[in-house]
């Protein structure tokens, strides 16, 4: 535990712990290897189990990035950097720090997508939770340990739809870890408030189920009656635990996604990344772009392609900022095409789900149009008829956007704006280069994996990363800090507008639209007092004065360093 005492040079914080040795070597939150001093390895008797040279943080890291850098491929980084979270902790997201846009892809999407996939090749050391459907008896037992008893905040996942890969039931503990991960590296969360859970209640993937080597409990999932008992009883467990925790919902299946956000939202201080997530960081994204076209949100027209989970979530904020812009909400409404995987979503088409049908059609809206016959429209269809102005993509389709379809945006629309969203780089709709190409350079466009700029012309155009990153650990942490009983809309809302008004577009239409992520635990901090002071103002959290936010921020944020060290006896 981190104590303060009072030095000579004034007031520094030490860690006192009871483990020496192995057992303090062997805890990656106290590992420091060979940065243990030479009093400390007296204390500590570590002399004998760490070679004789004592080292620094710089050293260590620069000693670790060339190991990293010699790793021949993105999973094999990746894999290097889970382990060495699981060793040495704060070197881990020391080495973050100083490389956050060369490692997040690393830590993050694209590569924690083939992580998830092969986890049961990589699981070494335990870090979070596995709570399976056979323990669901034990579930108080499994959360009672005493190294819990700090926990702040909790993802959680069941492991149904991982980006855009499907089910990977057990490996989908990569999220949660990930998601934690960055919760300290970009937003400051002091990662002993971090708990990563999966939810192993099965797999429906043949692939796993065959393989002797997968980790999870290899059962088809539980569904229905049984699963909502198994969540009501994990969820009861936590409240009677940690009654002021945070939690997130990460990568659940589409109904499921809605259903429990509905369920526990106002239960629980509590909200789901894929759907308020992503639809603050795609407004924020948008709200810039839309900046740079100079034509308002209002007066925008939106193919949304996808409309599970995050496709409702990014409608029903946008909403929310048109209805800001005057528009009511059935104006603002109309201003959507949604569709599934079928095509565009319209009284009397296949496979209408829970939460669409506010976004349905009515056959009077499309009965001029020309189109391309049978009985579904298209995307085509519709960017052919409609007007589309702006294009979102969360289908997980690689290549849905076609050349003819943008070529068609274009032709009616000065600057096309085209989010290819879905994740990892191999389910993106669409390439930048493409885009540009078939746009002749007009498009504004935001992706959902990283894509390095794009030669054009005589330079090279920058492409937005809409990266949740960019929203969650400043959310979360405004959230903590705040001591926010619930989580509103007009939180999320007050996030994505902290967010756009850092755009470097604001201020030169041909910035990006987007500051780097490099900047990240400034941003998080801009981005958490705005969701505290909203917290504030709608009375859901426990301070009452904004202005003691600044420093409350300030005096939170763990930072990556080594600290002196205390041995209690």
């Amino acid at each position: 535990m981190s104590i303060e005492t009072l030095t000579e040079q004034g007031k520094q914080a030490v860690v006192q712990t009871p483990f020496y040795g192995r057992e303090l070597l062997l805890n990656a939150r106290l590992n420091k290897g060979t940065a243990f001093t030479e009093s400390e390895r007296d204390a500590f008797a570590l002399h004998g189990l760490l070679p004789p040279h004592v080292g620094t943080l710089d050293e260590q890291r620069e000693r670790r990035k060339r190991a990293l850098d010699a790793q021949p491929t993105p999973f094999a980084k990746y894999t290097f950097m889970r382990e060495l979270q699981d060793t040495t902790e704060t070197l881990f997201y020391s080495l973050i720090a100083h490389y956050i846009e060369e490692l997040l892809p690393i830590v993050y999407t694209p590569a924690v997508g083939e992580g998830c996939q092969r986890f049961s090749e990589i699981w070494r050391r335990p870090r979070g939770l596995f709570i399976s459907y056979p323990n669901r008896h034990r579930i108080e037992q499994i959360l009672a340990d005493p190294a819990y008893d700090g926990i702040r905040c909790i993802v959680v996942s069941d492991g149904e739809r991982i980006l855009g890969l499907g089910d990977q039931g057990a490996g989908g503990m990569g999220i949660p870890i990930g998601k934690m991960a960055l919760y300290t590296a970009l937003g400051g969360i002091p990662p002993e408030h971090c708990l990563p859970i999966l939810l192993d209640v099965g797999t429906d993937n043949e692939a796993l189920l065959s393989n002797p080597l997968y980790i999870g409990w290899q059962n088809k999932r539980v569904r229905g009656p049984e699963y909502d008992a198994f969540v009501e009883a994990f969820v009861a467990a936590v409240e009677k635990r940690w009654p002021h925790i945070l939690l997130q919902w990460e990568d659940f299946a589409g109904e499921n996604a809605l259903t429990l956000l509905d369920r526990y939202r106002t239960r629980l201080c509590t909200f789901n990344d894929d759907i308020q997530g992503t639809a603050a960081v795609t407004t924020a994204t948008l709200l810039a772009a839309i900046h740079a076209t100079g034509v308002p949100l209002k007066d925008q027209t939106i193919a949304m392609f996808g409309s599970g989970s995050a496709g409702i979530g990014i409608i029903n904020l946008l909403i929310s900022a048109m209805r800001e812009e005057g528009l009511t909400a059935e104006q603002a409404r109309s201003r959507f095409y949604a569709f599934n995987r079928y095509g565009l979503l319209i009284e009397g088409c296949r496979g209408i789900r829970m939460g669409q049908q506010a976004l349905l059609r009515k056959r009077s809206d499309v009965e001029n149009w020309e189109l391309s016959g049978g009985d579904d429209i298209s995307l085509l269809d519709v960017v052919r008829n409609a007007g589309i102005t702006v294009l979102v993509g969360v289908s997980a389709q690689a290549g849905a956007f076609t050349e003819e379809m943008v070529r068609s945006m274009a032709a009616h629309t000065e600057r096309p704006i085209i989010f290819p969203l879905s994740n990892p780089t191999s389910k993106s709709e669409a390439i930048p280069a493409d885009l540009l190409h078939w746009t002749d350079g007009r498009a504004i466009i935001g992706t959902g994996s990283p894509f390095a700029p794009v030669p054009f012309g005589n330079g090279a155009i920058p492409i937005a990363q809409v990266n949740n990153s960019y929203i969650f650990p400043g959310l979360a942490l405004g959230i903590l800090v705040s001591r926010a009983r619930r989580v509103t809309d007009s939180m999320m809302m007050a996030a994505a507008k902290a967010l756009a008004g850092l755009s470097p577009a604001r201020r030169d239409r041909n910035a990006p639209l987007l500051p780097p992520i490099s900047e990240s635990r400034n941003l998080s901090l801009v981005v958490a007092e705005a969701v505290g002071r909203q917290a504030i103002v709608e009375g859901v959290a426990e301070i009452e004065d904004p202005l003691l936010l600044p420093e409350m921020l300030r005096g939170y944020v763990w930072d990556p360093v080594y600290l002196p060290y205390q041995r209690i006896r």
